[in-house]
């Protein structure tokens, strides 16, 4: 930790009951009476907030559209003619890409069962209502609910959206008029909605007759929007952890996005702590069994909508969980040109695969006795697949499912199949090993400069001018309003006393700074450490000062700064700058902000049962 220049826990302040009236003394002398942020320089810092990537938002857009103009030119002209020739969109359900599909802002897609509250999660995320919401204990969505920006409320009928030239959802057609009418927009002005897309999907039962009576194919519905979603939420109620036949075939149907998924387990606030652990662990059970793989699905607690919590025995639990969904969401714009390069990769693979067994079989095919001799290849397709994956040294895993592909083959003639072209394949071949990887070192990496690096960024958002999801922030409600293990005093309008156990010497700043920490565009409440680090550049400091003040600020060790440690920095700054004092090696307690000196303490306590 040395050797890093990080402050070890022992380095901290134990924070006890009495020290706010104990450090009373040391800060009046270190503060000289005064424990705000004078210098203006600070209060104004979010006004260069448009420079601190060092990219404007034209400039961003640019890159943006020069990366998804090279995915689309990779796209067709080296992988399209392939998928055409060897009927990539029948074998594999899956219709040719779009234009529009590499230029359509990330997509994430909640599935659960009915009354788990994915339509209240979304309401959450948004801070509002939306036209077509439906919210009740009830089976209450019926339909596949795409929610997108525009300047008024209205629903958009499935069949519009269908057609829409420039919406990412024209594939749909396939699914029929039956699925359209069940397929709707809901338009509303956000900002959640500026940078990413929203698919509710109806709640799922139990039973067949639910199967039977939908009019389409709920999981192949599923499946299209699987394939194109950036991040799949899979929501489950603590009160129904029972997965049903549809539930399970849908979670089949994500098979190969298992990166995509992420795990709720809502309305855990409803049951004590105890309840909670056998919960918890009967839903990782079930996961285990149904998703078929060997890691361990990640799944977020707690209570996701806007309501304060019934019960507070695991407050701090669910804040901590809902903080780190949160910044998942956020910086999903950022991802999104990696995830269309990813998916893109994918589908060269499987492409490139299906063109081999397309070919092999075509090969195989007599002058004579075609039929026979047909159904004869149908009925040896695993040891035709192996044969297949040792000639051409394939991978097992970017081979189509056994079964579907054998029912598929029933139906086409071989004698129509087209033979293996080498010289497309060895586009295929050009376009991961040369084109893709030259793609790739526009992106962000761990060996770019600094300098590099705010240039690179801009990369990243694609479809989205800002790069983040301006997702709620913890601080914006009072849902966890709690504090060791315990409901928070009423605040005095004219702040705390010294003697309060909430007193923070720096709230008064916290308060004048809030604007210009907003304005540096946090990341779901958090400054990025480029952006934290370009702020804390232009004080002028030197980078040992600098060091110093960064160990003191991030409390958490996470490389973000919220707010609050936002905070500390600056007031550590001004410090040094407008009073001339030394940077301290540990942080008073009062300077610590309330909703860390839990954190603090603990760490102080384990660093001194490893000094025992």
């Amino acid at each position: 930790a040395h050797a890093r220049g990080i402050n070890t826990p022992r380095q901290l302040v134990q924070v006890d009951a009495d020290t706010n009236t104990k450090d009373t003394a040391k800060m009046a002398d270190w503060l000289d009476g005064n424990s705000t942020v004078t210098s203006t320089s600070y209060q104004q810092t979010g006004s260069g907030a448009s420079r601190t990537t060092g990219v404007s938002n034209d400039d961003v857009l640019e890159r943006t559209q020069m990366v998804a103009a090279r995915l689309k030119a990779i796209y067709n002209k080296s992988v399209l003619p392939l998928e055409k020739k060897y009927k990539y969109d029948y074998f594999y359900d899956s219709p040719f890409l779009s234009d529009v599909e590499f230029d359509a802002k990330p997509q994430v897609m909640l599935v659960g069962q009915y009354s788990v509250g994915k339509t209240s999660f979304i309401r959450y995320l948004l801070g509002r209502d939306f036209p077509g919401q439906r919210i009740g204990p009830e089976p209450t969505t019926d339909r596949f609910t795409v929610l997108l920006n525009g300047p008024e409320e209205r629903t958009i009928p499935g069949n519009a959206l269908s057609v829409h030239p420039d919406l990412p959802f024209r594939g749909l057609e396939r699914f029929g008029v039956s699925f359209l009418s069940r397929f709707e927009g809901s338009q509303v002005p956000s900002s959640v909605l500026r940078s990413i897309t929203l698919i509710d999907t109806p709640g799922i039962l139990s039973g067949e007759k639910q199967r039977t009576n939908r009019g389409y194919d709920f999981t192949k519905v599923v499946g299209w929007f699987a394939e194109r979603a950036d991040l799949i939420i899979l929501l489950f109620d603590a009160h129904k952890l029972d997965i049903s036949d549809e539930l399970k075939l849908a979670i089949d149907v994500l098979k190969g996005h298992e990166d995509k998924v992420r795990c709720i387990l809502n309305k855990a606030d409803q049951i004590d702590r105890q309840q909670l652990m056998r919960v918890y662990g009967a839903l990782l059970w079930s996961l285990g069994k149904t998703m078929e793989s060997p890691e361990v699905a990640r799944v977020y607690v707690g209570s996701f909508w806007q309501e304060p919590l019934k019960n507070l025995d695991n407050a701090q639990l669910f804040e901590d969980e809902e903080k780190d969904l949160m910044k998942d969401l956020a910086i999903l714009p950022r991802q999104s040109a990696v995830r269309k390069i990813n998916e893109l990769v994918k589908r060269i693979r499987k492409v490139k695969t299906l063109a081999y067994i397309v070919g092999y079989l075509k090969a195989q095919m007599p002058m004579f006795g075609k039929e026979k001799k047909q159904k004869e290849l149908i009925n040896d397709l695993p040891n035709i697949f192996r044969t297949v994956l040792k000639k051409y040294n394939l991978a097992p895993g970017d081979f189509p499912d056994l079964q579907k592909f054998q029912a598929k083959l029933h139906d086409v003639k071989f004698t129509e199949l087209n033979p293996l072209k080498p010289e497309m394949i060895e586009k295929l071949d050009s376009c991961l090993n040369v084109e893709i990887p030259r793609l790739m070192e526009e992106l962000p990496s761990e060996r770019d400069s600094p300098e590099v690096l705010r240039q690179k960024m801009g990369n990243m958002t694609m479809g989205s001018p800002t790069g983040y999801v301006p997702v709620p922030t913890i601080g914006a409600n009072t849902k966890f309003n709690r504090a060791d293990g315990g409901l928070l005093p009423s605040r005095n309008p004219f702040g705390a006393s010294q003697d309060d156990v909430q007193y923070w010497a720096l709230e008064d700043s916290a308060a004048r700074l809030w604007d210009s920490f907003q304005a540096l565009g946090p990341q779901g409440g958090y400054l990025s450490p480029d952006v934290a680090r370009d702020v804390l550049i232009r004080t002028g400091l030197a980078k040992d000062q600098l060091r110093q003040i960064w160990n003191l600020s991030d409390i958490d060790r996470d490389g973000y700064f919220d707010h609050d440690e936002y905070v500390v920095a600056m007031f550590l700054c001004d410090a040094v700058l407008q009073k001339g004092r030394p940077i301290p090696t540990e942080l008073p307690a009062s300077v610590i902000p309330p909703s860390k000196r839990k954190l603090v303490q603990e760490r102080t306590k384990s660093a001194g049962l490893i000094g025992v």
